[in-house]
């Protein structure tokens, strides 16, 4: 039987990724965007209606038995637009009686979270985003709670990968050809990471589930494991990437941090500072999420290994060529 999956905000890298997993695992595949779609796969139809109407988005994605919520407004309008766009997707689930995913932030624990992140770790965020993330799963358990609506929330690290806007183009390497990193953080504190193609097969494996009436619970929380690296670990890794995309500067690479004095002083001017300011707490405190029970649900998922993770990453930020190309031209 194919199943039909629902993808709303599909321009975003995560949900670019999620229409080209779920439509190469053989799901049929809807997608809703605010702008033209970017691009289209043959075979995947996109739904022309807007996600500020509902009745008319339900009617268009009938045969849905999955909404995943691909949208993510910018920072400086989450305060005003996250939880009225999440609630807008969600009774669109409701109303095709569809298990809605979500995919989940590490927002939700706050700064005392504890090293290892599990399903049932207290959510005590104190920042504004946080605090909205919260809601939002609230929300979900309570109409779960309800009987209205199925639900699930996969929760990661860091998305990088499949393309731009993540931290490791818009800061780690953003100076990478000029022979330059930066890191956020302390070089010695862990931090999560998330390799979107690996999560998104995650997001198809529970789908699965949800469309057969497998999930144990009309609310689930998972987690997903995705990377955990220092900040050495992590620099290293892109380092090695980089060497083997022939983008090595002769001197070694120079390391540098982010001025968060700066940035905070500058937040008071610029509402993006502010922003990332309230989150930087992320570089300094260790955390990592355990995937068991991920595991537990749906059996071992597929994991690219760290330095292909960031080979792939860097390759489709456009700052190298793939090795195989580079193979060629070393024997031209």
């Amino acid at each position: 039987m194919t199943h039909t999956v629902l993808i709303v905000g599909a321009n975003g890298r995560f949900g670019s990724v999620a229409t080209q997993t779920f439509y190469a695992a053989g799901w049929k595949v809807l997608t809703q965007t605010r702008r033209p779609p970017l691009s289209q796969l043959a075979g995947v139809r996109a739904v022309q209606a807007s996600l500020d109407d509902v009745d008319a988005l339900a009617r268009e994605a009938a045969s849905a038995q999955v909404v995943v919520y691909a949208v993510n407004p910018p920072y400086t309008r989450w305060a005003a637009e996250a939880l009225p766009l999440a609630r807008r997707a969600m009774d669109v689930a409701q109303r095709l009686n569809a298990c809605f995913m979500l995919p989940g932030n590490v927002y939700n624990f706050g700064a005392s979270m504890p090293p290892l992140l599990r399903e049932k770790t207290p959510q005590q965020a104190l920042t504004r985003k946080g605090r909205i993330r919260i809601d939002m799963e609230a929300e979900l358990q309570t109409r779960a709670g309800n009987a209205d609506l199925r639900s699930v929330v996969l929760r990661a690290g860091d998305f990088y990968g499949a393309g731009t806007g993540s931290w490791l183009d818009l800061v780690v390497t953003e100076n990478l050809r000029q022979g330059k990193l930066v890191y956020p953080g302390p070089l010695n504190v862990p931090h999560a990471w998330a390799y979107l193609p690996d999560l998104a097969q995650a997001f198809v494996a529970l789908a699965g589930k949800a469309a057969q009436g497998q999930l144990p619970t009309a609310f689930s929380r998972f987690h997903f494991a995705g990377h955990m690296l220092t900040g050495a670990e992590c620099l290293a890794a892109v380092e090695r990437a980089a060497t083997a995309l022939g983008l090595q500067p002769r001197g070694g690479f120079q390391r540098g941090g982010m001025p968060w004095g700066l940035i905070r002083v500058g937040g008071l001017v610029w509402p993006q500072w502010r922003e990332l300011a309230e989150m930087a707490y992320l570089w300094t405190v260790p955390h990592a999420l355990s995937g068991k029970a991920l595991n537990d649900c749906v059996g071992a998922l597929p994991s690219t290994s760290v330095d292909t993770a960031f080979r792939d990453s860097l390759v489709a930020l456009g700052v190298a060529l793939p090795a195989s190309i580079l193979t060629a031209r070393s024997h031209s």
